[in-house]
């Protein structure tokens, strides 16, 4: 089936299968929050990018043992769940340096800007771009079989008062990352950095 990226909160998932991963992406609550839970096809390993809501429907999803969750951003409606995901599975809990604080679950390995996270034979990098928080991440598989895919949190929406523009993610720390880079982001459909640039006229 052709992965399309688009959930929604109650539907069914949709799954993006790569050469050596495997994507679910699926919204959850009432803010219809994505969560992506990524499986090494070699070893089995899993991952969960933000646990955002409805702990019983991630459970379900991961269906066993989860080597980490990692938190994007310290927004409430983005790890409402983490607690008790960690606590069925045994992740550990993972998030940026700059906001582990402002996380109510503790935080058992902090990421600082360009430490690698291992997941089968492959591995994320952490990209520190203060999105929507001060110490938001962004979480880049460089797949060797294709382009890279980009994990954004609310990296590239972010409208607090300290969060740079898109514009100027798209040319600070993700200027080197091709236009085919595949966009997953905290809420809402995919999409890729070219189309991202194309709308921002950069």
């Amino acid at each position: 089936m052709t992965y399309h990226g688009i959930v929604h909160a109650g539907g069914p998932p949709a799954v993006h299968e790569l050469a050596q991963l495997i994507v679910t992406k699926i919204a959850v609550g009432p803010h219809a929050a994505n969560c992506y839970l990524l499986r090494d096809r070699l070893t089995g390993e899993q991952l969960l990018i933000d646990a955002a809501d409805d702990a019983p429907v991630l459970i379900q999803l991961v269906n066993g043992d989860l080597a980490a969750v990692i938190t994007t951003h310290p927004h409430r409606d983005h790890w409402r769940a983490l607690a008790e995901v960690a606590a069925a599975t045994g992740a550990a809990t993972m998030a940026g340096t700059h906001d582990t604080g402002a996380i109510e679950v503790p935080t058992t390995v902090p990421l600082a800007d360009g430490d690698k996270i291992p997941l089968g034979r492959s591995h994320l990098t952490a990209m520190h771009l203060a999105g929507d928080t001060p110490g938001a991440l962004a979480l880049l598989y460089d797949d060797p079989k294709g382009h890279p895919h980009l994990f954004t949190g609310d990296c590239l929406t972010g409208a607090e008062p300290h969060a740079p523009k898109p514009a100027e993610l798209l040319t600070g720390a993700l200027a080197a990352l091709p236009d085919e880079t595949w966009v997953y982001p905290a809420r809402g459909n995919d999409s890729t950095l070219g189309a991202e640039r194309g709308g921002l006229g950069v």
